[in-house]
Protein backbone atom coordinates (compact mmCIF):
# COMPACT_ATOMS: atom_id res chain seq x y z
CA UNK A 1 0.00 0.00 0.00
CA UNK A 2 2.50 2.40 0.85
CA UNK A 3 4.45 1.53 -2.59
CA UNK A 4 1.19 2.54 -4.45
CA UNK A 5 0.26 5.46 -2.81
CA UNK A 6 3.64 6.68 -3.50
CA UNK A 7 3.10 5.72 -7.04
CA UNK A 8 -0.05 7.13 -7.47
CA UNK A 9 1.34 10.50 -6.02
CA UNK A 10 4.29 11.16 -8.23
CA UNK A 11 2.08 13.18 -10.66
CA UNK A 12 1.85 15.62 -7.76
CA UNK A 13 5.09 16.21 -6.65
CA UNK A 14 6.36 19.92 -7.18
CA UNK A 15 3.13 20.72 -10.03
CA UNK A 16 5.43 17.56 -11.84
CA UNK A 17 3.14 16.05 -14.74
CA UNK A 18 4.17 13.19 -16.43
CA UNK A 19 3.66 14.02 -19.97
CA UNK A 20 5.71 17.30 -19.17
CA UNK A 21 5.95 18.88 -23.02
CA UNK A 22 1.87 18.84 -22.92
CA UNK A 23 1.60 20.65 -19.59
CA UNK A 24 4.32 22.82 -21.10
CA UNK A 25 2.36 23.64 -24.20
CA UNK A 26 -0.80 23.68 -22.05
CA UNK A 27 0.88 26.32 -20.05
CA UNK A 28 1.73 28.09 -23.02
CA UNK A 29 -2.04 28.48 -24.47
CA UNK A 30 -3.17 29.83 -20.56
CA UNK A 31 -0.23 32.52 -20.54
CA UNK A 32 -0.60 34.22 -23.54
CA UNK A 33 -4.64 33.34 -24.64
CA UNK A 34 -6.35 36.21 -24.60
CA UNK A 35 -3.56 38.95 -25.37
CA UNK A 36 -3.93 41.70 -27.72
CA UNK A 37 -3.15 41.42 -31.50
CA UNK A 38 -2.67 37.17 -30.93
CA UNK A 39 -4.82 35.98 -33.41
CA UNK A 40 -3.69 31.92 -32.99
CA UNK A 41 -1.80 29.46 -30.51
CA UNK A 42 -0.64 26.64 -32.12
CA UNK A 43 1.98 24.51 -29.68
CA UNK A 44 4.02 21.50 -30.24
CA UNK A 45 4.88 18.87 -27.56
CA UNK A 46 8.32 17.15 -27.01
CA UNK A 47 7.08 14.23 -23.98
CA UNK A 48 11.07 12.76 -24.30
CA UNK A 49 10.18 10.91 -20.54
CA UNK A 50 8.24 10.02 -18.29
CA UNK A 51 8.20 13.93 -16.00
CA UNK A 52 10.71 15.09 -18.75
CA UNK A 53 9.68 17.38 -22.26
CA UNK A 54 9.91 19.89 -24.15
CA UNK A 55 7.36 22.34 -25.75
CA UNK A 56 7.12 25.11 -28.35
CA UNK A 57 4.58 27.65 -28.74
CA UNK A 58 4.13 29.92 -32.08
CA UNK A 59 1.91 33.36 -31.67
CA UNK A 60 0.23 33.60 -34.99
CA UNK A 61 -0.61 37.62 -34.83
CA UNK A 62 -3.32 39.21 -36.45
CA UNK A 63 -2.54 41.23 -40.06
CA UNK A 64 -1.49 44.32 -40.06
CA UNK A 65 -0.41 44.43 -36.51
CA UNK A 66 2.39 47.27 -36.11
CA UNK A 67 6.13 47.39 -36.27
CA UNK A 68 5.79 48.51 -32.77
CA UNK A 69 3.45 46.01 -31.17
CA UNK A 70 5.56 42.98 -32.89
CA UNK A 71 8.68 44.22 -30.85
CA UNK A 72 6.48 44.84 -27.65
CA UNK A 73 5.33 40.97 -27.90
CA UNK A 74 8.58 40.21 -28.79
CA UNK A 75 10.08 41.42 -25.61
CA UNK A 76 7.31 39.49 -23.62
CA UNK A 77 8.49 36.52 -25.22
CA UNK A 78 12.20 37.09 -24.42
CA UNK A 79 11.14 37.58 -21.05
CA UNK A 80 8.69 34.72 -20.86
CA UNK A 81 11.36 32.10 -22.35
CA UNK A 82 14.01 33.33 -20.01
CA UNK A 83 12.16 32.09 -17.17
CA UNK A 84 10.62 28.68 -18.72
CA UNK A 85 13.81 27.09 -20.22
CA UNK A 86 12.23 23.91 -21.37
CA UNK A 87 9.67 25.87 -23.37
CA UNK A 88 10.79 27.84 -27.14
CA UNK A 89 8.44 30.87 -28.09
CA UNK A 90 8.20 31.60 -32.01
CA UNK A 91 6.08 34.34 -33.56
CA UNK A 92 4.25 34.53 -36.85
CA UNK A 93 4.06 37.88 -37.78
CA UNK A 94 3.29 39.09 -41.45
CA UNK A 95 5.01 36.62 -43.98
CA UNK A 96 7.47 35.90 -41.25
CA UNK A 97 8.32 33.68 -38.41
CA UNK A 98 10.39 33.72 -35.77
CA UNK A 99 12.49 32.56 -32.48
CA UNK A 100 12.38 34.64 -29.72
CA UNK A 101 15.34 33.47 -27.74
CA UNK A 102 16.38 34.40 -24.15
CA UNK A 103 19.26 36.60 -24.90
CA UNK A 104 18.59 40.07 -25.40
CA UNK A 105 20.98 40.43 -28.17
CA UNK A 106 20.58 37.72 -30.06
CA UNK A 107 16.70 38.65 -29.94
CA UNK A 108 16.75 41.73 -30.86
CA UNK A 109 19.59 41.10 -33.83
CA UNK A 110 16.44 38.60 -35.19
CA UNK A 111 13.65 41.19 -34.51
CA UNK A 112 16.13 43.75 -36.91
CA UNK A 113 15.95 40.93 -39.30
CA UNK A 114 12.35 40.40 -39.24
CA UNK A 115 11.88 44.24 -40.04
CA UNK A 116 13.79 43.99 -43.05
CA UNK A 117 12.63 41.08 -44.09
CA UNK A 118 8.61 41.76 -44.40
CA UNK A 119 9.38 45.43 -46.02
CA UNK A 120 11.40 43.79 -48.99
CA UNK A 121 9.03 42.84 -51.94
CA UNK A 122 11.31 39.90 -53.15
CA UNK A 123 10.54 37.90 -50.45
CA UNK A 124 7.08 35.23 -50.35
CA UNK A 125 7.90 33.78 -46.74
CA UNK A 126 10.62 33.66 -44.47
CA UNK A 127 11.33 31.64 -41.23
CA UNK A 128 14.10 32.25 -38.85
CA UNK A 129 14.51 29.28 -36.05
CA UNK A 130 17.34 29.00 -33.30
CA UNK A 131 19.58 25.98 -34.23
CA UNK A 132 21.62 26.82 -30.82
CA UNK A 133 23.49 23.62 -29.38
CA UNK A 134 24.88 24.11 -25.72
CA UNK A 135 28.32 25.80 -26.47
CA UNK A 136 26.79 28.31 -29.34
CA UNK A 137 24.18 30.27 -30.51
CA UNK A 138 23.33 29.91 -33.82
CA UNK A 139 20.59 30.51 -36.65
CA UNK A 140 18.70 28.35 -39.08
CA UNK A 141 16.72 30.56 -42.15
CA UNK A 142 14.95 29.51 -45.07
CA UNK A 143 13.31 32.12 -47.39
CA UNK A 144 11.03 31.45 -50.53
CA UNK A 145 11.04 34.84 -53.28
CA UNK A 146 8.95 36.03 -55.94
CA UNK A 147 11.54 34.56 -58.74
CA UNK A 148 14.66 33.09 -59.27
CA UNK A 149 16.43 36.51 -60.03
CA UNK A 150 14.56 37.61 -56.54
CA UNK A 151 15.85 34.81 -54.69
CA UNK A 152 19.70 35.20 -55.59
CA UNK A 153 19.40 38.63 -55.61
CA UNK A 154 18.27 37.90 -52.13
CA UNK A 155 20.62 35.04 -50.88
CA UNK A 156 23.57 37.60 -52.00
CA UNK A 157 21.74 39.93 -49.61
CA UNK A 158 22.08 38.10 -46.64
CA UNK A 159 25.47 36.70 -46.94
CA UNK A 160 26.63 39.80 -47.73
CA UNK A 161 27.86 42.92 -44.60
CA UNK A 162 26.30 46.09 -45.26
CA UNK A 163 23.75 45.17 -48.02
CA UNK A 164 20.04 45.38 -47.29
CA UNK A 165 19.55 42.52 -44.77
CA UNK A 166 21.98 42.78 -41.49
CA UNK A 167 23.79 39.15 -41.51
CA UNK A 168 22.65 37.33 -38.07
CA UNK A 169 25.60 35.99 -36.24
CA UNK A 170 26.16 32.56 -36.69
CA UNK A 171 24.21 31.40 -39.05
CA UNK A 172 24.27 28.03 -39.24
CA UNK A 173 22.48 27.52 -42.77
CA UNK A 174 20.56 29.64 -45.04
CA UNK A 175 18.37 28.69 -47.77
CA UNK A 176 16.70 30.54 -50.15
CA UNK A 177 14.21 29.31 -53.01
CA UNK A 178 11.27 30.07 -55.55
CA UNK A 179 7.52 29.03 -54.67
CA UNK A 180 7.12 25.69 -55.85
CA UNK A 181 5.03 26.98 -59.05
CA UNK A 182 7.21 29.19 -60.26
CA UNK A 183 9.22 28.55 -63.54
CA UNK A 184 12.30 29.34 -63.72
CA UNK A 185 12.54 28.02 -60.33
CA UNK A 186 15.74 27.85 -57.90
CA UNK A 187 16.99 26.45 -54.91
CA UNK A 188 20.34 28.06 -53.83
CA UNK A 189 22.04 27.60 -49.99
CA UNK A 190 24.97 26.71 -47.50
CA UNK A 191 25.78 23.65 -46.01
CA UNK A 192 25.00 22.83 -42.69
CA UNK A 193 27.93 25.24 -41.33
CA UNK A 194 27.34 28.12 -43.48
CA UNK A 195 29.46 27.53 -46.19
CA UNK A 196 28.35 29.05 -49.13
CA UNK A 197 27.90 27.53 -52.63
CA UNK A 198 30.78 29.99 -54.65
CA UNK A 199 30.93 27.67 -57.50
CA UNK A 200 27.58 26.85 -57.78
CA UNK A 201 26.41 30.29 -58.24
CA UNK A 202 29.43 30.99 -61.01
CA UNK A 203 28.15 27.64 -62.78
CA UNK A 204 24.41 28.71 -62.59
CA UNK A 205 25.35 32.29 -63.43
CA UNK A 206 27.69 31.16 -66.48
CA UNK A 207 24.85 29.06 -67.95
CA UNK A 208 22.24 31.14 -67.36
CA UNK A 209 24.26 33.99 -69.10
CA UNK A 210 23.33 31.62 -72.61
CA UNK A 211 20.49 29.34 -71.92
CA UNK A 212 17.47 29.45 -70.68
CA UNK A 213 17.21 27.74 -67.07
CA UNK A 214 13.98 25.76 -66.47
CA UNK A 215 15.31 24.84 -62.76
CA UNK A 216 18.52 25.26 -60.23
CA UNK A 217 19.66 23.53 -57.05
CA UNK A 218 23.09 24.87 -55.83
CA UNK A 219 25.21 23.93 -53.05
CA UNK A 220 28.30 24.45 -51.57
CA UNK A 221 29.36 20.73 -52.72
CA UNK A 222 27.30 20.74 -55.80
CA UNK A 223 25.24 22.34 -58.42
CA UNK A 224 22.03 21.04 -60.52
CA UNK A 225 20.83 22.76 -63.63
CA UNK A 226 17.89 21.95 -65.48
CA UNK A 227 18.09 23.57 -69.23
CA UNK A 228 15.23 24.17 -71.87
CA UNK A 229 14.66 21.77 -74.47
CA UNK A 230 16.25 23.49 -76.98
CA UNK A 231 19.48 24.02 -75.21
CA UNK A 232 22.90 22.72 -76.41
CA UNK A 233 23.26 19.99 -73.21
CA UNK A 234 26.64 19.47 -73.69
CA UNK A 235 28.02 23.29 -74.26
CA UNK A 236 25.78 24.18 -71.03
CA UNK A 237 27.53 21.50 -69.27
CA UNK A 238 30.99 22.77 -70.01
CA UNK A 239 30.15 26.19 -69.22
CA UNK A 240 29.46 25.15 -65.46
CA UNK A 241 32.43 22.60 -65.60
CA UNK A 242 34.53 25.03 -66.50
CA UNK A 243 32.91 28.06 -63.59
CA UNK A 244 33.49 25.35 -61.10
CA UNK A 245 36.56 23.26 -61.38
CA UNK A 246 36.64 22.16 -57.80
CA UNK A 247 32.93 20.24 -57.94
CA UNK A 248 34.33 18.21 -60.91
CA UNK A 249 31.68 15.23 -60.84
CA UNK A 250 28.88 16.83 -58.24
CA UNK A 251 28.15 19.27 -61.25
CA UNK A 252 24.88 18.11 -63.02
CA UNK A 253 23.55 19.69 -66.31
CA UNK A 254 20.06 18.11 -67.63
CA UNK A 255 17.47 19.05 -70.28
CA UNK A 256 13.81 19.16 -69.66
CA UNK A 257 12.17 18.01 -72.59
CA UNK A 258 8.97 19.32 -71.94
CA UNK A 259 9.81 22.92 -71.84
CA UNK A 260 11.23 25.29 -74.72
CA UNK A 261 12.58 28.59 -74.61
CA UNK A 262 11.28 31.75 -73.44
Amino acid sequence: MPITAFVLGLPLLSGCAIDKGTALAADFNGDWAGKPDVAKIHTTKNNTLPFAGTATGTLILKDGTSAGRVTGLANDLRRYVAEHDMITGRITAGTVTFTVVADQGRADEVLALWRSLTADGRMLTGDIDDASTKETGRWRIELTAVDAADAMTLFKDMVADGERHRPLSNVMSLKVRTGRDARPGISVGTDVNGALPTEAIAAYEAVAARYAVVHASLAPDRVGIVVARNAERAHAHELASTAAPGLGAAVKVTGDEGVGSP
